[in-house]
């Protein structure tokens, strides 16, 4: 077997690890196999937390993918020790006929059925490569010599923003069509102003405008 290399730390198998007993690539923390995890003991790919066997879990002890919360087994869920899909809540077995959103309940099966923007599914951490950092970058992420790079963490918000601004402004703004949709809780929870939006007005990304109720990407 090849030799692993530019590991931080000991006994890994596999490249650019930072910490030990390491099992893949990217990974920071302790006793992960996979790629991309930060934490310590998870399965899988792109974890934020401990003890995950999934991927893209944010939390702790999840069984299953993209989990928010703690000791699911299951995807989606937010809350805890659930073991079905998509609930908020604790110790469930059995998916709810109705879910909240915006604060209000609306049937489970025209929730799954609606259209949800692209922006909506961002990540809260990104493999940064060495070559794409900037200089303050390499300066406060000293290990990026041996790793190739570093994770980077985002706020919610922060991480919310960066979605909607490197997606599409018209597909964004289908949040509008959303069950319930409530521009203030939106505000609230994204960061993201789309309030009395009636095109006449600039969005909230910098690159769009808007002229005489036409809409412009200046990215190209």
């Amino acid at each position: 077997m090849a030799d692993s290399k530019n590991n931080t730390g000991y006994r890994n198998t596999g490249d650019w690890n930072t910490g030990d007993w390491n099992t893949g690539h990217r990974n920071t923390g302790y006793r992960n196999t996979g790629h991309r995890n930060t934490g310590h003991r998870n399965t899988g790919y792109s974890n934020t937390g401990h003890l995950n066997t999934g991927d893209r879990n944010t939390g702790d002890w999840n069984t299953g993918d993209r989990n928010t919360g703690d000791r699911n087994t299951g995807n989606w869920n937010t809350g805890y020790w659930n073991t079905c899909d998509y609930e908020t809540g604790a110790f469930n077995t059995e998916q709810s006929e109705n879910v909240r959103v915006f604060n209000k309940t609306v049937s489970r099966e025209i929730w799954d059925k609606c259209e949800k923007p692209s922006c909506l599914y961002f990540v809260l951490t990104e493999w940064v490569a060495d070559s794409d950092m900037t200089d303050q970058e390499k300066i406060d992420n000293e290990t990026f010599h041996t790793t190739g790079g570093y994770l980077k963490s985002y706020e919610y918000q922060e991480a919310f923003k960066k979605s909607w601004d490197e997606h599409d402004i018209a597909d964004n703004l289908k949040v509008k069509d959303l069950p319930n949709f409530d521009a203030d809780i939106f505000l609230e929870i994204s960061g993201i102003d789309v309030r009395d939006y009636d095109g006449s007005r600039k969005t909230t990304n910098p690159a769009v405008i808007v002229i005489d109720g036409a809409t412009y990407d200046l990215r190209g």
